[in-house]
C-alpha cells in the first residue's frame, strides 16, 4: 500500500474548486452567505487557491446548535468558505483512500448507507444464530488528534495535503464531554493536555470517522477471521455460530480499542439471538422481515403535525412538506410498514389559515394577499392530506 503523493495540485485545480463550490451549495443556494459568495465566485475561489498554496488558510468560526434525535447532539457547522475547502479536499483524497476500506463499512460511502447495511445484516441473520452489537462511547468526542494525523500520514505522503488536514483537525472545537481513556504511562496532566474531538456535521469528520477505525475493521476481518461483521460509524455488529466466540471477539475488540484510546459503551454491549429481532440502525430486523424501530412512527407523526401547523400559518411551503414526507416514505419502504405509514398520513391534514396581509409599500397597513400555491391533495380547497 503506497502512500499517495502529489495531491495538492489536484486539490487546488480550478475545475476541482468549482466542483467543490457546486457541491457545497447543493440544496442551500437560498442562504445569504452562499449568495454573497456566488456574486464574487471567481475572486473567492482564487483567494482560496492562494491561501492553500501559500499555507495561509485558516478555518473560520463554527456555528453550533443542538439537535434532538433520540439523544441530544451538538452540531458544528463550518462557514461556507470552509465547506468549499472540505469538498475540494475530499473530491481528491476520499476516493483514493476509500478503496482501501473494507467492503462492510457502510457510513458516508458511495453505494453504501443504512439500507445497504440493514440488508447485509439480514442476509447474515439467516445464516448465523447469534449476534453481538457494540457501540463506542462518545466516538467523535474521543478521537485523538495525534493518532488521527498519524493514520493520515500512513496513507498520504504529500506534505501540503497533510498540512491542510492538520489545520482542519487543529481548529476543531473542544468537545463538551470527552471520553478520555488513559494509557498506563499517562497521568492526569497528560490527559488534560491531550487534544481530541471532531465536530459533528462536517464532511471531513465523516471521512475521519471511517479512517480512524479502519485498522479495527481489518483486525476483525483478517486477524479474528470474523466473516459476518459490519460497521456504521461507531456501531459494530458481529454474527457467529456460538456465544463463546462472540464474547472472545468482544474482549479482543475492547483491548484493541483501548490501544486506540477508545472504549465500548458498557450499556450498549449486547449479545442476542437473531430470531428475536434487534434494533439495527433504526430498524427492528428479523431474519425474515424488517420493522420500524419502536417509537419511529410516533416521532414522525409529531413531526408531521408540526409541519401541518407551520403550513397552516404560512411559515413553510408545499415543496418543503412534500420533501419531508418523501424522505420519511423512503425510510419506511425499507420495512414492512405499509399499514403504519397509511394510518399516520391519513390522520394529518394540511390546510392554509388566513393568508398574511401586507401593504404594497411595506408600511404597517394591511392588504389581503391571495394564496398562490396549488392545493395539496384537494384541488377545490386549500386543504391537504
Amino acid at each position: 500500500m503506497r502512500p499517495l503523493r502529489d495531491l495538492m495540485s489536484r486539490v487546488t485545480a480550478w475545475e476541482n474548486l468549482l466542483l467543490a463550490y457546486r457541491k457545497a451549495r447543493r440544496g442551500k443556494s437560498g442562504q445569504t452567505a452562499i449568495q454573497q459568495f456566488g456574486l464574487d465566485l471567481e475572486w473567492e475561489l482564487v483567494d482560496i487557491r492562494q491561501d492553500l498554496l501559500q499555507r495561509t488558510y485558516r478555518p473560520g468560526l463554527f456555528r453550533q446548535f443542538q439537535v434532538r434525535d433520540r439523544k441530544t447532539r451538538l452540531i458544528s457547522a463550518a462557514p461556507f468558505r470552509d465547506r468549499v475547502v472540505h469538498h475540494a479536499l475530499m473530491n481528491v483524497v476520499e476516493p483514493l483512500i476509500d478503496r482501501r476500506f473494507i467492503f462492510d463499512s457502510y457510513a458516508s460511502r458511495r453505494g453504501k448507507g443504512v439500507h445497504a447495511a440493514v440488508r447485509r445484516y439480514q442476509v447474515w441473520a439467516k445464516r448465523y444464530p447469534y449476534a453481538l452489537k457494540l457501540d463506542i462511547k462518545r466516538y467523535f468526542d474521543s478521537i485523538d488528534h495525534d493518532r488521527l494525523k498519524a493514520k493520515l500520514a500512513r496513507h498520504i505522503a504529500d506534505p501540503e495535503v497533510l498540512w491542510l488536514f492538520g489545520t482542519i483537525i487543529d481548529h476543531s472545537p473542544a468537545p463538551l464531554n470527552p471520553n478520555l481513556v488513559a494509557e498506563p504511562h499517562e497521568d492526569l496532566v497528560d490527559l488534560m493536555l491531550r487534544r481530541c474531538g471532531l465536530p459533528l456535521g462536517n464532511l471531513t469528520s465523516q471521512f475521519f470517522g471511517n479512517l480512524y477505525l479502519d485498522p479495527l475493521d481489518h483486525y476483525i476481518k483478517e486477524d479474528l477471521q470474523a466473516r459476518a461483521y459490519l460497521r456504521y460509524v461507531d456501531d459494530l455488529v458481529l454474527l457467529a455460530d456460538n456465544k463463546n466466540r462472540l464474547w472472545q471477539w468482544c474482549a479482543a475488540i475492547e483491548r484493541f480499542l483501548a490501544a486506540e484510546r477508545l472504549a465500548v459503551h458498557p450499556r450498549k454491549k449486547s449479545l442476542f439471538r437473531v430470531c428475536r429481532g434487534q434494533d439495527i440502525l433504526g430498524y427492528q430486523v428479523f431474519p425474515g422481515f424488517v420493522r420500524l424501530s419502536r417509537g419511529s412512527g410516533y416521532q414522525f407523526r409529531r413531526r408531521l403535525q408540526r409541519l401541518a401547523a407551520g403550513y397552516g400559518r404560512w411559515r413553510i411551503d408545499l415543496g418543503t412538506v412534500q420533501t419531508r414526507v418523501a424522505g420519511w416514505l423512503g425510510h419506511v419502504r425499507q420495512a414492512d410498514a405499509q399499514g403504519l405509514s397509511s394510518s399516520i398520513l391519513d390522520r394529518v391534514y394540511f390546510q392554509r389559515g388566513e393568508p398574511p396581509r401586507r401593504s404594497p409599500g411595506g408600511s404597517r397597513g394591511f392588504v389581503e394577499q391571495q394564496p398562490t400555491e396549488p392545493a395539496f391533495g384537494q384541488p377545490q380547497q386549500e386543504q391537504a392530506r
